[in-house]
């Protein structure tokens, strides 16, 4: 994702080079560091949930407003995903959200789309969601919001209209 967060890759860094010259299909798989599933490291074959892996990462990406790999981090948290799921495993989740993201969205929506994230990004492939689940999810996410009219009152005492919207699970909470 760039600075306004558009997509910069489509197939999240899974293609396939093959060059037109050669008489037998031979594959040499281009990615993107960051975004590959850690278990093509360890097989060399991608799997239906591989790209379940990298749309995590997408996630992530969106709820922190970080970049795959980090120039400031060292070691192990240098992958956003492996930084992201240590600090959910210790509870510490909100902290590494993007402050503007965990306050427009609001506790509860950003909690249930980093949970799914946290699903997406499970080290066994097999243990990860299909895509159609996560499109599900999400889906599921985005119809318990509920919208919240109200007045707002600006700086210069301008008042405007405007429709906030809310989850459904923040209410629950309060």
């Amino acid at each position: 994702m760039d600075d306004k967060f558009r997509a910069k890759v489509s197939d999240f860094g899974t293609s396939r080079f093959v060059s037109i010259d050669q008489t037998h299909l031979t594959t040499l798989v281009k990615g993107t560091f960051g975004y590959l599933d850690p278990e093509y490291f360890q097989s060399s074959q991608f799997t239906e949930k591989s790209d379940v892996y990298s749309f995590g990462v997408v996630l992530v990406e969106l709820l922190t407003g970080e970049k795959p790999i980090s120039v400031t981090r060292i070691g192990e948290h240098r992958s956003l995903a492996t930084h992201f799921m240590m600090a959910m495993e210790e509870g510490e989740g909100m902290a590494v959200f993007d402050r503007r993201i965990a306050e427009e969205g609001g506790r509860g929506v950003v909690m249930a789309v980093a949970e799914l994230a946290v699903r997406c990004l499970n080290l066994n492939g097999k243990n990860r969601p299909a895509m159609k689940e996560v499109a599900s999810e999400l889906e599921r996410i985005r119809a318990s919001y509920v919208p919240v009219s109200g007045k707002v009152k600006y700086n210069g005492g301008i008042e405007e209209d405007m429709i906030m919207l809310s989850y459904e699970d923040d209410k629950k909470n309060d």
